[in-house]
Protein backbone atom coordinates (compact mmCIF):
# COMPACT_ATOMS: atom_id res chain seq x y z
CA UNK A 1 0.00 0.00 0.00
CA UNK A 2 2.62 2.83 1.16
CA UNK A 3 4.89 1.78 -2.15
CA UNK A 4 1.65 3.04 -4.18
CA UNK A 5 1.54 6.43 -2.60
CA UNK A 6 3.52 9.46 -3.56
CA UNK A 7 5.73 11.05 -0.95
CA UNK A 8 3.14 14.43 -0.76
CA UNK A 9 0.74 11.61 0.32
CA UNK A 10 2.70 9.82 3.02
CA UNK A 11 3.65 13.22 4.52
CA UNK A 12 0.02 13.74 4.32
CA UNK A 13 -1.05 10.64 6.15
CA UNK A 14 1.65 11.21 8.50
CA UNK A 15 0.19 14.76 9.36
CA UNK A 16 -3.21 13.54 9.88
CA UNK A 17 -1.61 10.81 12.22
CA UNK A 18 -0.04 13.57 14.09
CA UNK A 19 -2.64 15.80 14.65
CA UNK A 20 -4.81 13.23 16.11
CA UNK A 21 -1.94 12.54 18.33
CA UNK A 22 -1.52 15.76 20.04
CA UNK A 23 -5.27 15.91 20.70
CA UNK A 24 -4.50 13.04 23.01
CA UNK A 25 -4.64 14.09 26.93
CA UNK A 26 -0.98 13.25 28.50
CA UNK A 27 -0.87 12.01 32.08
CA UNK A 28 2.43 11.88 34.37
CA UNK A 29 3.84 7.90 34.42
CA UNK A 30 4.10 8.45 38.18
CA UNK A 31 -0.01 8.86 38.07
CA UNK A 32 -0.65 6.09 35.66
CA UNK A 33 1.73 3.77 36.62
CA UNK A 34 0.60 3.65 39.82
CA UNK A 35 -2.92 2.99 38.67
CA UNK A 36 -1.81 0.02 36.61
CA UNK A 37 0.16 -1.24 39.51
CA UNK A 38 -2.79 -0.93 41.74
CA UNK A 39 -5.22 -2.22 39.09
CA UNK A 40 -3.10 -5.52 38.46
CA UNK A 41 -3.19 -6.25 42.37
CA UNK A 42 -6.49 -5.77 42.76
CA UNK A 43 -7.42 -8.02 39.86
CA UNK A 44 -5.02 -10.67 40.66
CA UNK A 45 -6.95 -13.03 42.85
CA UNK A 46 -9.48 -13.44 39.66
CA UNK A 47 -6.85 -14.04 36.75
CA UNK A 48 -6.63 -17.56 35.66
CA UNK A 49 -2.93 -16.94 34.81
CA UNK A 50 -2.11 -16.53 38.39
CA UNK A 51 -4.00 -18.43 40.33
CA UNK A 52 -4.63 -21.84 37.72
CA UNK A 53 -8.28 -23.07 36.35
CA UNK A 54 -10.03 -25.34 38.31
CA UNK A 55 -10.17 -28.96 36.90
CA UNK A 56 -13.78 -29.09 36.54
CA UNK A 57 -13.97 -25.98 34.28
CA UNK A 58 -11.09 -26.30 32.24
CA UNK A 59 -12.13 -26.69 28.46
CA UNK A 60 -8.93 -28.10 27.60
CA UNK A 61 -8.33 -30.90 29.62
CA UNK A 62 -7.99 -34.27 28.18
CA UNK A 63 -11.20 -36.38 28.48
CA UNK A 64 -9.41 -39.47 28.10
CA UNK A 65 -6.13 -41.34 27.31
CA UNK A 66 -4.85 -43.29 23.62
CA UNK A 67 -4.14 -46.84 24.19
CA UNK A 68 -2.40 -48.47 21.39
CA UNK A 69 -2.15 -52.19 21.31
Amino acid sequence: MAQDMTEKELLKMELDQLKKEVKNERQMISKTGKELKDYIESMAAEDPLLKGVPEDKNPFKEKGGCIIS
